[in-house]
């Protein structure tokens, strides 16, 4: 497994989970939700995905740091305040709730399979990667933030 890890980009990886849901979601029967009540619950959840992962972005553009996941022992900077006060990983936080839009918008229980499974995959073969990384370069302050802020929320 350790192959896989910091190899393929987050957005393509939700890229592919959005496209698991899909297909899930074509095979397994839905709810019924009038149209209404599904698109405002897609974009609200979609919007909320939108401000995470652009206050992260917007984050380490102040800091001078990469945001670029595959290479993290390239940061310059451990970013702890604006969002990253809130969850270490508020990137990858939009990119669930994005994934939870889309299942919404699929009208499809079964498709939150996909979140979970993005979750999974994030925190085993991309965050615990990029942990190790931040941990040799930032030592006992990258820890202490570990400490002080989750993981997700």
């Amino acid at each position: 497994m350790q192959a896989l890890e910091n190899r393929i980009p987050p957005p393509l990886v939700a890229t592919l989970f959005a496209l698991f849901m899909w297909a899930l979601s074509s095979v397994v029967p839905g709810i019924e939700v009038s149209d209404s009540l599904r698109i405002a619950t897609t974009l609200a959840v979609l919007l909320l995905g939108a401000f995470f992962c652009l206050a992260g972005v917007l984050s380490f553009r102040r800091a001078r740091t990469t945001v670029n996941p595959l290479k993290p022992e390239t940061a310059s900077a451990l970013v702890s305040s604006g969002i990253y006060r809130v969850s270490r990983n508020p990137m990858y936080l939009g990119f669930a709730l994005f994934l939870a839009a889309w299942a919404v918008f699929l009208a499809s229980p079964w498709a939150l399979l996909g979140v979970l499974g993005f979750i999974l995959y994030m925190n085993r073969l991309q965050i615990a990667a990029e942990e190790r990384a931040l941990e040799l370069l930032f030592g006992a302050e990258f820890e202490r933030y570990k400490s002080r802020v989750r993981r997700w929320l």
